[in-house]
């Protein structure tokens, strides 16, 4: 499979899934911290405006208000940018929607380093580790808009907390119309027997990318999208690793506690063998372009190729 030239926000995803549910479910509540322009929760706002409350610059409240209005069965999804729904809020996340098990989707966008020009106080790098480290918390961060769309309605039939991590810029078209999103389960996105290579949200058609150019030179790497990062596919991730023998991990986050963190924890139980790991160092973010901070933090398609290079030697 290969990423189409089609480009598409992720967050408008998010706001085509919001508009079907509130057309078939009276359940259906959005929240939003004064930011649902660049959330795209206004769509919902326009069509159900007596389901939408728009709290403020205030997060720790939007999460304890999405929690009130689970707790007398609305299904809450709170919006706000990623860093603002793991960092600033992250007592209410934890205490009052995740002990609770309260039935709150948390939809974060502009998660990662392609925030771009706002920098680090808006670049989201740690919020899969946070999210991950919650009891009952579950983690899905989808690759295009299709996944995207049907990752949010799946969410939306799970019962108890859920954060779907999405990006701000435009990124290529991975799926079609007719995707269904499997809930915990690794996709398959190109056979190879070389190399795994993990992938999760903006970095999967990076991986897809990277894998042409591998194959010219020999190189079969499986791409695997790994849209759900817990509940982890133990089972898919595992019968890939033993296919080739080496995985590579690819996430716009943290290098540590992300998708590559999870990984290399089951393989270090399950099946230890060669791993690296691509994502951002032990560093903050910092002001620029997507193109161009991509290209600094070293996430690029040949980046990834390089480090399947350098571990297939």
């Amino acid at each position: 499979m290969k990423a189409s030239t089609e480009m598409k926000n992720t967050r408008d995803g998010y706001a085509a899934a919001l508009l079907e549910l509130g057309e078939r479910d009276q359940r259906v509540v959005v929240l939003d911290a004064d930011l649902a322009k660049s959330t795209q929760t206004e769509k919902f706002k326009k069509s159900f405006p007596d389901r939408f409350v728009d709290c403020g610059v205030a997060e720790q409240n939007l999460m304890a208000t999405a929690a009130g209005l689970a707790a007398v069965g609305k299904i809450a999804f709170a919006s706000t940018f990623a860093i603002f729904a793991t960092g600033r809020a992250y007592d209410q996340v934890r205490n009052t929607i995740a002990y609770s098990d309260l039935n709150v989707k948390i939809c974060a966008s502009h998660g990662g380093i392609t925030v771009g020009e706002d920098g680090s106080s808006h670049q989201a790098l740690e919020d899969i580790a946070l999210m991950r480290a919650v009891p009952r918390m579950k983690v899905i961060v989808p690759a295009d808009f299709y996944e995207t769309r049907e990752a949010v309605k799946a969410a939306a039939a799970i019962e108890g907390p859920v954060y779907v991590r999405i990006g701000r810029p435009k990124v290529p078209v991975i799926f079609g119309e007719d995707y269904r999103f499997e809930f915990g389960k690794a996709l398959v996105l190109r056979p190879g027997r070389d190399v795994t290579v993990l992938a999760c949200g903006f970095m999967v058609h990076k991986a897809l990318e990277a894998a042409e150019e591998l194959a010219a030179e020999g190189t079969e790497a499986e791409v695997i999208d790994v849209h759900t990062i817990k509940p982890l596919d133990a089972e898919g991730i595992l019968a890939s690793a033993a296919r080739t023998g080496r995985v590579v991990t690819c996430e716009e986050h943290s290098v540590m506690g992300g998708m590559g963190g999870a990984v290399a924890e089951l393989l270090g139980e399950e099946m230890p063998l060669p791993m690296r790991r691509v994502g951002i160092r032990d560093t903050f973010g910092t002001s620029g372009t997507a193109d161009e901070l991509v290209e600094h933090f070293k996430l690029g398609s040949r980046h990834i190729a390089e480090v399947v290079r350098a571990l297939c030697g």
